[in-house]
């Protein structure tokens, strides 16, 4: 066996990991905060004056939660593709739960997400960030177990809105 298959079958073998943030976490100022309370205020009168508890019930639990999480800084997880699946943090998903994937990269934009998406259409997608790790070994890695969509070429539009609102 020459020196090149021996490698490349090793590399199959081995993982491909990286860490990943939890979660997203923007920096809110001032005039967020402001313009945020505004809206929930807002929100929260109208939600009053229509009668509708509940829906001022979640305004107050978004308030408090959005608070709260702003205070607490994210998580790093480790991400490992397995042979068998995707290993996010202590959670592992076998690559049979999803129906493919699908790789967003332009690095001048600092965007570099894989998406897993799953055969379940009621399930949310899983959206990994991948900073430096190479997307073509990820793509080669993934390409085994699961199909690939190439249409997909923007970020979904509930993450642009995230991004956006800093949410």
């Amino acid at each position: 066996m020459s020196k090149k298959n021996k490698k490349s079958q090793n590399s199959d073998k081995q993982p491909l990991q990286w860490k990943v943030k939890e979660y997203q976490k923007h920096e809110h100022g001032r005039s967020w905060y402001i313009i945020a309370g505004i809206v929930a205020l807002g929100l929260l009168i109208y939600a009053l004056w229509t009668h509708n508890y509940f829906f001022a019930l979640i305004i107050i639990i978004s308030a408090f939660l959005i608070v709260f999480n702003d205070q607490e800084e994210p998580l790093e997880l480790d991400v490992i593709l397995k042979s068998n699946g995707v290993q996010i943090g202590k959670k592992f998903y076998e690559y049979n739960a999803f129906s493919e994937f699908y790789i967003i990269y332009r690095p001048e934009e600092n965007i570099r997400n894989l998406y897993l998406v799953y055969k379940n259409p009621i399930t949310p997608r899983i959206s990994l960030d991948f900073e430096k790790t190479n997307p073509l070994t990820i793509r080669t890695h993934l390409l085994q177990y699961l199909k690939e969509d190439l249409e997909k070429e923007n970020i979904p539009l509930s993450e642009g809105l995230a991004k956006v609102l800093k949410l």
